[in-house]
């Protein structure tokens, strides 16, 4: 899908002679609508690479400047479209759809100011310019619907602007945290990696293979030589500098989260939600404990024996797992019994195309986690969408390997495939870019998106996935366990001084996460300030407006209609859904 966007000036001409006779709020909410496409089609002159990212594939060919000048014509410019926004359009003069797409829009733009004037990501955090050299290629050869032919050429225009980006990465880059630079180093070889090889297995036959592999060559030299500036002239004099602190870490919760919490109340509701999950795991594994303890006396009913009935059955239950060569295989397996309940116990009506694959997590993209979704683009919603899974790397030994196994056992892929996929983040990004506001496809939040995900976990087995299978339920909790735990973590890792050991202790001990993944989400959490907590506080909203909806509507609360009136108005901050989800129950279905 190709988006065209007209200047500003014609559209409000075309405006003027062609909506006669419509309401003033219609008329305030087209020139709302113009105004954000002449916003975009300025953005993307300056950022090409976020077009792409969009599904705007006019701009492919290019990648962006990201000199430090270039860098503050961004800023300047996000500051001169809130000022013409705020100064040019009356909120009173929206229709009610129209207020909140006002809102998007402004808060974004002071979401963006702000996080340009008080973080800095290009002199702090290699893998912002992993973005450029990698990804910007990789998404041309996923994820765009124009021909084969041109999507190489685009990639190959790109692969020759590698060397540019490289510099300017030695230019701007001079206080990385280390948790930070190890990560980008990993992923640089990844992307040494994907250039050497991996992208011409995703050409595959092409005229153009020549000129792909003679950028590609190019690429990997100049790969090869940031990897020794990471290694060589960065790690050896990395600081451990990444706490965000409790002021800054305060207001971007504010910013990000933007459900009119604050950083103290989302720390004590963790807490909270904490204390309850744990008891329910703990109801759990007591009715487990005789199948895989059959000769052993349940420990005793106090914190010390009921953590330990918990840790237990968990890394029982945890031994029922495939191999790792298999792994990918064995997350297919579980979608067509997930789609299959779905529409058997009317969860939400399906995508009728279903446009999303499981794949192997490119290399260059792992070290944070073990599985994504990639959704179809908002300006491009015909292209597909990845449920990429990570198996463990080759260069883990035996003992590490077995652990992550352990911790993503075939209980948890169903529920891990339940999250991502069906019907958590591929089927909610698709109601999404279904949405005829351009403004909430193009600005999604992500508390809504990683809530709703979440919120499905639990709902699917309420309502009978699993068929009452306890190992299941006690995987589910334990995985809803770390997104509560990673809100906990997330705030005192910024706004503590709480040690690596501490933290270590907290999520093994208290959330019974294997070690190795533990670690990972240590060094998660000093590399994306407030994004953990995105899971909780999202899955929270969708949780409790559930459960105010299903009281005011009784015995006529149908599950299947209240979650497609969830879905039905995109990827909205979550302040706005009680109203816009009563709206839609008021209609038909």
């Amino acid at each position: 899908m190709r988006i065209c966007f007209i200047p500003i000036p014609y559209c409000l001409l075309i405006l003027t002679f062609c909506l006669a006779g419509r309401s003033d709020s219609q008329e305030a909410d087209d020139r709302l609508r113009a105004f954000f496409e002449s916003h975009l089609e300025e953005t993307f002159q300056m950022r090409p690479f976020e077009a792409t990212l969009l599904g705007d594939h006019r701009f492919d060919h290019l990648l962006d400047d990201i000199s430090v000048s270039a860098r503050a014509k961004w800023l300047a410019h996000s500051r001169k479209q809130l000022e013409t926004l705020v100064k040019e359009f009356s909120q009173a003069s929206f229709s009610a759809d129209g207020k909140i797409d006002y809102q998007i829009f402004r808060d974004e733009l002071l979401r963006n100011i702000w996080l340009a004037e008080n973080t800095n990501p290009f002199e702090e955090d290699p893998r912002t310019y992993g973005n450029y050299i990698s990804d910007s290629v990789y998404s041309l050869l996923t994820q765009s619907t124009l021909p084969k032919e041109a999507n190489i050429a685009n990639a190959i225009a790109r692969i020759k602007q590698i060397p540019r980006i490289v510099a300017s990465a030695r230019e701007s880059l001079s206080r990385p945290p280390k948790p930070i630079l190890e990560t980008s180093i990993l992923q640089n070889r990844g992307a040494i990696g994907f250039y050497e090889k991996g992208i011409l297995e995703l050409a595959g036959t092409t005229p153009q293979i020549e000129q792909l592999k003679l950028a590609s060559s190019i690429a990997v030299t100049e790969l090869k030589k940031h990897q020794a500036f990471l290694e060589k002239d960065l790690l050896p004099t990395a600081k451990n500098h990444w706490r965000l602190g409790k002021e800054k870490f305060s207001r971007k919760i504010e910013m990000v989260l933007d459900v009119g919490w604050d950083a103290d109340r989302v720390l004590a509701e963790a807490e909270q939600e904490f204390v309850r999950v744990q008891r329910d795991m703990y109801v759990v594994a007591r009715q487990l404990w005789s199948r895989y303890f059959p000769n052993l006396p349940l420990p005793a009913d106090d914190d010390q024996g009921r953590r330990a009935t918990i840790a237990k059955v968990t890394q029982a239950v945890g031994l029922e797992h495939g191999k790792p060569e298999t792994l990918i295989l064995d997350a297919r397996a579980t979608v067509s019994s997930i789609q299959s309940f779905i529409r058997d116990k009317d969860i939400l009506r399906l995508p009728e195309l279903d446009r999303c694959q499981v794949i192997e997590m490119p290399e260059f993209r792992r070290g944070n986690s073990l599985a994504y979704l990639d959704s179809a683009l908002p300006l491009d919603p015909k292209g597909s969408s990845f449920y990429a899974v990570s198996p463990p790397p080759s260069i883990w030994g035996e003992e590490k390997v077995r652990s992550f196994l352990e911790e993503y056992n075939r209980h948890m892929l169903q529920i891990l495939t339940i999250h991502e996929a069906y019907p958590g983040h591929y089927v909610q990004l698709e109601y999404s870019n279904r949405c005829p506001s351009l403004i909430r496809r193009v600005l999604q939040s992500g508390v809504f998106i990683e809530g709703w995900a979440v919120y499905t976990e639990q709902m699917m087995l309420d309502q009978g996935y699993g068929n009452g299978d306890l190992a299941l339920r006690l995987n589910q909790l334990k995985f809803y366990l770390r997104a509560v735990a990673n809100a906990i973590l997330d705030h005192k890792m910024h706004c503590t001084e709480i040690t690596d050991d501490q933290a270590l202790t907290f999520l093994v001990n208290e959330a019974y996460q294997s070690e190795g993944e533990a670690r990972l989400k240590i060094v998660r959490a000093k590399q994306s300030s407030t994004q953990l907590s995105t899971y909780f506080v999202g899955r929270m909203a969708h949780y409790r407006l559930r459960q105010e909806i299903q009281r005011e509507l009784g015995e006529q609360f149908d599950l299947g209609r209240f979650h497609e009136a969830v879905l039905d108005h995109g990827s909205v901050p979550v302040k706005f859904l009680p109203d816009l989800v009563r709206k839609r129950l008021a209609q038909a279905r």
